[in-house]
């Protein structure tokens, strides 16, 4: 019987992948045995997602094999589904098998909120993965084709994006840039599509200074989206939304994303959660437990203002590192770390050469933003996966 500790790692998005990449970096020979569990035999870029969503670029683009991230001598690649954890056990059960672990990292990923809105969870789409991507691309080009066949030439096609944060209004930049060349593919006229970003909260982009938002929210009209903000979506239903004004907004195609969760299975777990997340403590452990950590959309920690850090691909690479670094410590009886976020700034596209970005004090936007994205994106190839990945992929970020 080995006393290797083990080492488990479930989800390979960006905290998972940068766990593992650092355990088997600061780790030695036999100090311990590395799993890391996932889904997909990818990992993918969840930042790039609304791209292939909208149809401006390939689903491929923004997915890399894990084989190519990991050193598969020094961990095991599992793909599998996770379906409980069980912390009293030290175990975690796989939809075909099951694994004990002395150390845990939980990097699930995030889940959709959708608030309780009546309707959303059925009818809404949503951009969470390369599978759910596809399925809006398709839908979105299907829209165009139906409508020389079955509607009478009055008809509107209308997409509703529900969620004017990050995700909704990077998507709705896409969606803007992508109607104008399927307009010319399938003889549709432009003024009959409309795109409604909708916002219950009474402004686009939390976190950004009113003056980028503006500036988003104007380059945006010009490519013409129709915003509502400050107006909540009461109900979906399978032919639109109905807002609380009382409007009513037909669309075939409701795309949500209006918010994210943690994970329904750290519930389940027993953790004490907040909408699906835990509150870890300085070291990123699960409280009461010194084996347990917890990482990215699944982690509630507080900024220095007492306010909760926003789930950013930022902070979940971050945290990989720190967590790494204090399972480390922890086989080795070292003193851990404590976790400590450095922003390094915040960025958001608004389609073919736009965007907005904030870094330490300084504002940009426009054609530098745009080009700070694609750095931002090429940094990130590189720290996972050196010079190959980012000339494979760069030229596409």
């Amino acid at each position: 019987m080995s006393n290797i500790p083990k080492i488990v790692i479930l989800g390979a998005g960006y905290g998972g992948i940068l766990t593992a990449q650092r355990l088997q970096k600061e780790l030695n020979y036999n100090e311990a045995d590395v799993t890391l569990v996932n889904r997909h035999d990818y990992h993918y870029i969840t930042t790039h997602l609304h791209m292939p969503a909208a149809g401006t670029d390939s689903v491929e683009n923004t997915r890399v094999p894990i084989s190519k991230l990991i050193d598969e001598f020094k961990i095991d690649l599992v793909k599998s589904s996770v379906q409980e954890i069980r912390p009293h056990e030290k175990k975690v059960i796989l939809e075909d098998g099951t694994l004990s672990y002395d150390y845990l990292v939980i990097a699930l990923g995030g889940e959709s909120e959708t608030f309780g809105i009546p309707g959303m969870a059925e009818y809404a789409m949503t951009i969470r993965s390369i599978n759910s991507v596809r399925l809006i691309r398709k839908h979105i080009e299907y829209q165009f084709a139906l409508y020389k066949n079955e509607r009478s030439p009055q008809d509107k096609i209308n997409f509703v994006v529900g969620g004017a944060g990050f995700s909704g209004i990077e998507f709705v930049a896409e969606l803007a840039d992508r109607i104008p060349a399927l307009c010319k593919e399938y003889d549709v006229d432009p003024n009959l599509v409309n795109v409604y970003n909708v916002e219950a909260a009474p402004t686009a982009l939390p976190g950004f200074a009113p003056e980028l938002v503006e500036y988003a929210m104007d380059v945006l009209r010009k490519k013409g989206v129709t915003f509502k903000i400050g107006v909540a979506i009461k109900e979906c239903k399978p032919d639109g939304v109905v807002l609380a004004t009382g409007e009513e907004i037909k669309a075939a195609t409701v795309v949500w994303t209006g918010g994210i969760r943690g994970n329904h299975m750290i519930e389940a777990a027993g953790f004490e959660t907040a909408r699906g997340r835990v509150k870890v403590d300085e070291y990123l452990r699960a409280p009461g437990s010194d084996h347990i950590y917890v990482i990215g959309d699944n982690a509630l920690m507080m900024n220095p203002e007492g306010r909760p850090y926003p789930p950013t691909a930022q902070i979940a690479m971050q945290q990989g590192v720190c967590c790494a670094h204090n399972i480390v410590t922890a086989i080795r009886g070292q003193q851990p770390k404590k976790f400590e976020f450095s922003n390094k700034g915040t960025v958001a596209s608004l389609g073919k050469g736009e965007g907005i970005a904030v870094v330490g004090d300084k504002h940009m936007k426009g054609w530098r933003a745009a080009q700070l994205k694609k750095i931002v994106d090429m940094r990130y190839l590189f720290i996972i996966g050196g010079i190959p990945l980012v000339l494979k992929k760069g030229k596409f970020l």
